[in-house]
This record gives structure tokens, sequence and C-alpha cells, in this order.
């Protein structure tokens, strides 16, 4: 049978074929019969013809088949620039909060599911674990495996490596994916992506385990990490996350403090040209204001309301600030001297509530070095401040970083060096002193920057109803202790079952009550994990939605969380890094927002730690913005008041 008769039986159109077969007329030229008919040409033809550039849209056919998304430009330009970056070493997808850098991923992994390519790793917080796989199953129908200490037992006694799971993408933890470092090394990952990747920013600081460990585990795999805030503190923190990507884009990190960071204040423009030139071909960035011609962003109205405190917490704060000012402290340690003040002063500022807690965890130190003179070298802030500033461990980590290196010791402390009779007496009074700080901070039941909150909440709460939007508020605050005042204050003043909390432990009574409600509703459903961390916050995040209308935060929520169904943040207690405030603000303004966001971020001027992080806040921003780009303001206008209309008139 000839070719064109196996066409004709194939039921094929021999005129159609032969253009096809042209194109394989060097492999068949030597033959004397073709090694397959026209019919199969023109097949093999159109399978070549699907085997694209990695930079071309038509690379990402296969998987954009497949999901179910509404997917935007700049999130398939991002997924193809992943393609075209040398994925032996990988790429960093630095979006914006909110434009959907998940998504990004999602394509990438899908893309590579469909070309059989399905050892895939995915490592997140812990939190967002359940999130990411239910993100992967609904918007790309790829089955995923979260893998922790539990099933990975389980799965040990049945396989080699839990880990090597060919159809299933496997999702861990940061901490699981660091005490399993030498089994994640031995799995041939076509692709490892890493969520919230400015946790590994400090990852050429040889005191950062978790980071360095999963360079070392992840050298020679391609890598994907998403954050939305790659530099944060310190140019420092570029070099560390390009390095976990590729060790030789910057060289030395001598090098490389020497050409930039040493000098990141007064950079010139042509320096910032060049440093966005190398990370060009590793990072790719879009900003907001760069996709407004295809999504639709709400404006964000930013402004900084100023508050003067009572004659009391006046009082109050002077009496402390001068306290700190002395050069010799027993209740407090002497490494990091300055870094423990300027928290005290934040901790301070924050609410009179916490920092009688504060004075109280001083005072007890004191009471302990009166009964053995304790050495305080090895001590940490996390032990001064408890578990009242979940930031205390973190901010740490970026103060070593940011510190100036000027090569002096920290100093010592010569009191402890006296005479055991002085040292007793001078431990005595200094507990005497904190105590009646302590109680004059006790007897303050109402605080000015609540009061202001309370006004500020009535006037945003009036406006977002004459908007059409929502009455709903999301406040943020670094402590603790102010989170339950404020949340006594607002219960007084209306707001009583209309209420939620978000922390790093909800373990407080009405969060466990919305959590067992939560799982009597969806019993059996698969939006229950079975993780109590991720359920619980998925359980808050309905009651803020559905029934609360107010969410007092602490920085726990500020990573992963989807809120746009709200569009009023306050930041009650402001943090000194930037990008954070970025973070908390793109819970609320991003993709789905639908009503302008209003930004109110609360600062004492009277208050020099106030006053300082607002500095440090404007510096670091302006070192971010002049790497990466911004496309709305963190901060605003200083403000004396909080005018609505006049907002509104202003942005329109």
């Amino acid at each position: 049978m000839t070719s064109s008769e196996k066409l004709q039986a194939s039921g094929g159109d021999e005129s159609q074929a032969a253009p096809a077969a042209a194109r394989f007329s060097p492999v068949v030229a030597s033959a004397a019969e073709p090694p397959f008919t026209p019919y199969h040409a023109k097949y093999f033809a159109y399978e070549l013809t699907r085997k694209v550039g990695a930079d071309q849209a038509d690379k990402l056919a296969r998987s954009l088949c497949n999901a179910t998304v509404d997917l935007n430009p700049h999130q398939v330009d991002a997924a193809l620039f992943a393609f075209r970056s040398p994925l032996s070493r990988g790429a960093i997808l630095a979006d914006e909060v909110g434009l959907g850098k998940t998504i990004e991923a999602g394509l990438i992994e899908s893309q590579l599911w469909a070309e059989k390519k399905r050892r895939l790793l995915v490592i997140v917080p812990a939190s967002l674990r359940k999130q990411w796989s239910l993100e992967l199953a609904e918007k790309f129908f790829i089955p995923s495996l979260i893998l922790e200490s539990k099933n990975y037992r389980e799965l040990a006694r049945k396989a080699s490596s839990p880990f090597d799971q060919p159809n299933q993408v496997v999702i861990c933890s940061y901490q699981f994916a660091r005490a399993k470092a030498a089994e994640i090394m031995a799995v041939p990952w076509d692709l490892v992506v890493i969520d919230e990747a400015h946790r590994l920013r400090n990852v050429y600081k040889k005191d950062n385990k978790i980071a360095r460990a999963l360079r070392d585990a992840l050298r020679s795999r391609p890598k994907v990490l998403l954050t939305a805030t790659p530099l944060q503190n310190s140019l420092m923190e570029l070099f560390g996350l390009v390095s976990f990507v590729d060790e030789h884009v910057f060289g030395s990190e001598d090098a490389f403090r020497e050409l930039y960071a040493k000098k990141s204040d007064t950079l010139s423009a042509g320096m910032l040209a060049n440093l966005r030139a190398r990370i060009a071909p590793i990072c790719q960035r879009t900003l907001r204001k760069q996709v407004t011609e295809y999504v639709r962003y709400t404006r964000r109205i930013p402004i900084t309301q100023d508050f003067t405190p009572s004659g009391e917490e006046q009082r109050l704060y002077d009496q402390v600030s001068e306290y700190l000012q002395r050069d010799n402290l027993h209740a407090l340690p002497n490494s990091q001297r300055q870094l423990i003040e300027l928290v005290l002063r934040k901790i301070l500022a924050s609410s009179s509530f916490a920092i009688a807690a504060t004075l109280g965890t001083m005072i007890d130190r004191l009471r302990k070095l009166e009964r053995a003179a304790k050495q305080d070298a090895d001590e940490h802030l996390s032990d001064l401040v408890g578990d009242d500033y979940e930031q205390a461990e973190s901010e740490e980590d970026e103060w070593k970083e940011s510190a100036p290196d000027d090569g002096q010791p920290a100093a010592e402390a010569t009191a402890e060096d006296e005479a055991a009779a002085r040292l007793l007496q001078s431990l005595r009074a200094e507990a005497e002193e904190l105590t009646h700080y302590k109680t004059l901070a006790e007897s303050i039941r109402e605080n000015a920057k609540g009061e202001a909150l309370i006004r500020a909440l009535r006037l945003g709460f009036a406006k977002a109803v004459e908007l059409g939007a929502k009455p709903k508020a999301l406040i943020f605050t670094e402590s603790r202790r102010t989170q339950a005042y404020l949340l006594r204050l607002l219960e007084a003043n209306g707001y009583a079952g209309k209420l939620v909390l978000f922390n790093g432990t909800n373990t407080d009574p009405e969060s466990k009550r919305v959590y067992r409600e939560w799982l009597d509703r969806h019993a059996g459903h698969e939006c229950v994990s079975g993780s109590p961390t991720a359920d619980m916050r998925s359980a808050l995040i309905e009651e803020f939605e559905h029934r609360a209308d107010i969410m007092i935060a602490t920085e726990s929520a500020a990573e992963g969380v989807n809120l746009q169904f709200c569009s009023l943040v306050v930041n009650y207690d402001l943090p000194w890094n930037p990008q954070r405030i970025e973070q908390r603000i793109g819970r609320c303004h991003r993709y789905g927002q639908r009503h302008d966001v209003v930004v109110i971020n609360f600062v004492n001027r009277a208050n020099e730690a106030d006053q300082r992080v607002f500095e440090l806040l404007n510096e670091k921003f302006k070192l971010f913005d002049g790497v990466f780009g911004a496309s709305d303001e963190v901060l605003g206008a200083l403000e004396s008041g909080i005018d609505f209309e006049k907002i509104g008139r202003a942005h329109v």
C-alpha cells in the first residue's frame, strides 16, 4: 500500500498532509519508503509546533487549558519569565502585594505537571500549607500532599523517602523542610517553590540556620521564590535573597557590601540603575500601577494620625524615658541595649497596659538578680518582653543586620562589679523605682490613643457606608496586651459581639468558640484540613467576613490572609519596617477589592520612639522604592485630625 493509499484509508487529506511531510524531507530523503505516512507526518508536525520556546506565550498552552482562574497578562508574563530565566538556578517573582504571585507559581507548576515533570515541592509558612493545597486543587486540578511529622512517620514505613511523590505536589513548612533537609537534597526535584521567601533574606548570616539549611539542600535544584518585599531593611538582604538562587550574580559578600551596602543612603541614580540591571535576569516585579489597563485597582488613601496623650500618660512617658537614658541599668541586659530601649519605647507608645506588664517583667528580673548575681551575656530581647511583643525575635535579627558596626564591644556593666552590699542596694532602689512607674501605668485606665481610635472608627465606618462598602476595619497592634485592651475598649463603646481577635496563639475563649462553631458548620467538608492552626485561621477569617465588624490583629495576620472584603486598615502601632506596613495594607488592598482602602497610621509626635520609627520608615521605604519601585504611598501625610470628607475630595 502506498503512502497515499494509507492516508486515504485512515481518512486523511493528502493535500493537507503534504506540507507537513515536507518538513521531514531531510529525515526521509535517503529512505526508499518514508518511515511514516503523510498522515502521521502531519500529526508529528503538529506535536513539534507545541514544543515552543520558553519565551513564547504558547509555552503555557497546556496549563492555561486546565486552569480555572481569572488570569491576567502580568501573571502569564511572570510565569514565562521563570521559564526564560536559567531554571537550573531559579527566579524571584516579586510582584507587589495582592497581584497574584500564587497564581503565577501555580501556572509554572501546572505547565511542568502537563510535561510530566511532577517532582514538585512547595515550602511555605506552616499557616499557609492548607491554603496552597486548596488553590492547587481548585484552580489547577493538581493533587498535593501536606507533609508533616505525623503522616511522615506513616509514609516512612511504606517507602524509603516520603518526599519522593511523583504524582503529588509535596507541601511542607520551613521548619519541617529544615529538619528533613538531607532527604530533600536526595530528591531530584523538577521545581521547588518557596512562598514568603523574604524569610530567607539573611541567608548570608551564619546564625540563620533555617535559610542556610534550605540553601544547601536546594543548591542544585530549580527554584522559584515568591515575595512582595525582597528588600526590607538593608541592601544586604537583597544580596542574601539573590544569592539563595544564584551565588554568582553578585559575587562575594564583601564585594557587594563595599559596592552597594555601605553607601546605601547615598547611592547615585547610576548605581541604582546598575543594581537593577544586575538583578533583572533573575527577579521579575510587577507594580499595581502597571496593570491598571486590565485590572481595576481601587485607590489607597493613607494618612498618619497624630494624637495628644493625657497629662498622666505624658508623665509616665517622661519618667520612663528619663530612666532609659541612664548609662547603667540592672533591669536591661547590656547586650543590644539600644535595641531594647527602642522596643521599650514602642511598647510605651502602644498602651499603658502593655508597658505596665513589661515593667513587671523588668522588676522580676531585678528580684532574680538580687537572689543570684545573674550574668546577662546570653539574654535576648524576648527574655525581657516575654510573649507580649510577637516580633521580638525577628526584630532582634533585623537589628543585628541594620545596626552599625563600630568595632566597639557592648558597654560593660560597672555596677555588677561593685561590692555585694552596694550591688544589692542598687538593685533594690531600681526595683522600687520601676514599681512606682508600674503603679502609675496601672492607674491610667483610658489612653488618648484609644479614644482617638474610637473617633476614627466612627468617622471611617460612616464614610464606608456612604461609599457603599461594608463597615469593617482591620486594626494592627504589636502587643497582645494592647490587643486585649482594645478588645475591652471597643466592647465598651458599642462594638460588643462584633469583634474578632487574631494573633499567634488564638487561645482566648472567644476565638475557641468561633473555632468550635466553624468546625460544626463545616463538618465533613474539604475546607476542614485537620490542622488546628490552619483551621483556626480559616474560622477567624470567616467570622470577620460574615459576622464581625472589626478584627484586632497582631503581625500574625500580615501574611497569607486575604481580606479584600474590608476597606479600612488601622495601624494602631507602627513597625519600623515599611514593608511590614505594606504587607498589612495588602491584606485588604489587593486584587478583588471593590472599594477605596483608607489606611490610618497612628503617631504621637511627642514620643521620641514614634518619631524615630516614622523617620526610619521613610528612609527605608525610599531605599526600597529606589531599587524596586512602588505604586502607592505607605505612610501618607502627617495629619492632626482625620477628615474623611477632605480625603474624599483630595483623591477624586
